[in-house]
């Protein structure tokens, strides 16, 4: 039986080794340093930034979907991001990672949000057909820019003035 639930703070370390399992997948593992502290905090804090959903067969964790709000100003409403879609591999094939992202959106719906919107890496042919078969537009013409670590710090701490 699979059921999805909202996690709890005690499912911070499986929520890690299921974000360290993802990595794996993605051959990004060397860019994992979230920790359970971090996560506990991030998560269940005086501030949580995110939420997430656990994915269980027979009460084990299999998959999880990590998402937060962000806002569409052309819509002028909410909507939910997809950070994180992860199903086990030897989970997979029994339709788990549509139910994680079905039940987001059902609580995109149920909290009225315009949208609910994701990223994948261009590589992920498996993943992309997945979106697609689901009614996912995959926007080609939109790309992600990111400041991180020593950029995102030194452009913080840039003291430039405005131009014209």
């Amino acid at each position: 039986m699979f059921a999805i639930t909202p996690a709890t703070v005690d499912d911070v370390p499986t929520i890690l080794r299921l974000i360290r399992a993802l990595a794996d997948y993605e051959k990004l593992s060397h860019e994992v340093v979230a920790t359970e502290d971090g996560l506990r905090d991030a998560l269940f804090g005086d501030r949580p930034g995110a939420e997430c959903l656990i994915g269980r067969e027979n009460g084990e964790a299999v998959g999880f979907a990590l998402f937060f709000h962000n806002f569409s100003t052309f819509l002028g409403r909410r909507g939910l991001y997809l950070e994180d879609l992860f199903v086990d591999p030897d989970h997979r094939g029994k339709g788990y990672g549509r139910a994680l992202l079905q039940a987001l959106a059902q609580l995109a719906v149920a909290r009225q949000c315009g949208r609910l919107e994701w990223s994948v890496l261009d590589w992920n042919a498996p993943a992309i057909g997945f979106y697609r078969s689901v009614g996912a537009v995959v926007m080609d013409e939109w790309r992600i820019c990111r400041l991180t670590g020593d950029g995102l710090r030194t452009f913080a701490a840039d003291t430039g003035k405005a131009t014209r």
